[in-house]
């Protein structure tokens, strides 16, 4: 039960954070800072539980999640995450100049919830469970974005200094690729390679591509050599083998990373659900469980789940002008999630392409198209969701498109 006579509002930093809780009239009754340490935690609970007056009240911040949003959830507090955005637009209110202060913002923050907390939903809390698969998920999404990062270094390099081993292989960051140079990080090292040798090479390292090592050596061969001169060539040198053995245990992380979130989806429930879709994958569902969470209560109805995800468009509409577009203010992981989904489901599932086919004869560009395939599996998933029951496509008679999105 809360209390609707105080609301607090918490500018968040690093190192320490501004409270604010004014009452029922908007007077304010306490503005501190607050270290961000153990002593000064409890001493916000401390603050937040003398003006409850035996009913927590609500607490309003810039996001939902980290040590202080835990603290507070675990003490009993309704936390209400309000976005920087709204927050930003909101100042107007309060002052003509665009400027800002700590003790500003903790008062409009709790003054916002005052007068508008009708319209901010309380954070439901997530299961230790589903944060795990969360950590794990964005980890790994970091640790590909920073693969991606490296393997572009890389090849800029070899571009210049070995252009014949760039595009030896299909994918630079695979094991094959790394270890060919770590092994030949520059043309000297490669001097004596020949067919026996790569083949050698290949078979030691288990290789499985299309190619022999005849034409690998071919293509050594017909790639533009080098200009750099001796100090260059030894410099260039260093920097592969550096990327290449950052590279290498980089993606090694990944895979790792890889394995235990996938046997974390896989545990849950809400992980087989996912996994219950065509071509839902592991990884990929792993990703969609990580930024859902398990609790559908997180979700007034099935539209506000396609609108965090970024599958339905945004209208703005004012007099004769009416303008459609591309909804930017979402969460941009699970929208990657979704359409990774939603394009590998047409291989499996003919409703799901003759939705996707039908788009793209309306003149939807494929982008455009996955997104209305993918907000119809979301409503598909919603469903499955509340109910507590498995994907079926006999049991939700998904067997013709009428129902599907079409903007």
């Amino acid at each position: 039960m809360t209390n609707p006579n105080t609301f607090a509002g918490i500018d968040w930093g690093a190192s320490e954070h501004r409270v604010c809780i004014v009452d029922h009239d908007g007077r304010t009754l306490l503005n501190e800072r607050i270290d961000h340490d153990r002593g000064g935690l409890e001493r916000l609970l401390s603050l937040l539980r003398r003006h409850a007056n035996g009913a927590a009240p609500r607490v309003a911040i810039e996001r939902p999640n980290g040590v202080l949003v835990d603290t507070l959830s675990e003490a009993g507090f309704p936390v209400v995450p309000i976005h920087p955005n709204a927050v930003k637009a909101t100042r107007s209110r309060y002052r003509a100049a665009s400027s800002k202060n700590d003790a500003s913002d903790a008062y409009l923050l709790a003054d916002v919830l005052r007068t508008d907390g009708h319209r901010f939903s309380d954070l439901r809390p997530r299961s230790d469970e589903m944060r795990a698969i969360r950590r794990l998920s964005r980890a790994r999404s970091d640790l590909v974005k920073q693969r991606v990062a490296l393997t572009n270094q890389l090849a800029a390099t070899l571009q210049s200094s070995w252009p014949g081993a760039e595009a030896l292989f299909a994918d630079l960051a695979s094991p094959i690729a790394l270890a060919f140079l770590e092994r030949y990080p520059s043309p000297r090292d490669a001097k004596g390679l020949g067919r026996k040798r790569m083949l050698a090479f290949l078979k030691r390292n288990r290789y499985s591509g299309r190619q022999d090592a005849r034409a690998l050596i071919d293509h050594l061969k017909a790639a533009p050599a080098s200009r750099e001169g001796a100090l260059e060539a030894e410099a260039s040198r260093e920097a592969v083998l550096s990327l290449t053995r950052i590279l290498s245990a980089l993606v090694q992380r990944i895979k790792d990373l890889t394995s235990a979130l996938e046997h974390a989806s896989e545990q849950s429930a809400m992980g087989r659900l996912v996994m219950s879709f065509p071509r839902a994958g592991r990884t990929n569902a792993a990703q969609i469980v990580a930024e859902l969470g398990d609790d559908p209560k997180r979700f007034s109805n099935r539209d506000q789940l396609a609108s965090e995800a970024g599958l339905t468009p945004v209208t703005r509409a004012s007099g004769k002008r009416h303008t459609v577009g591309f909804r930017y203010a979402c969460n941009k992981t699970l929208r990657s999630a979704f359409t990774t989904w939603a394009n590998n489901s047409r291989r499996a599932s003919p409703w799901a392409e003759r939705i996707y086919q039908q788009a793209r004869a309306r003149g939807c560009r494929h982008p455009h198209a996955t997104r209305i395939l993918a907000r119809a599996w979301a409503r598909v998933l919603h469903a499955c969701w509340t109910n507590g029951t498995l994907y079926e496509p006999a049991r939700h008679a998904i067997t013709t498109p009428k129902n599907a999105p079409t903007g």
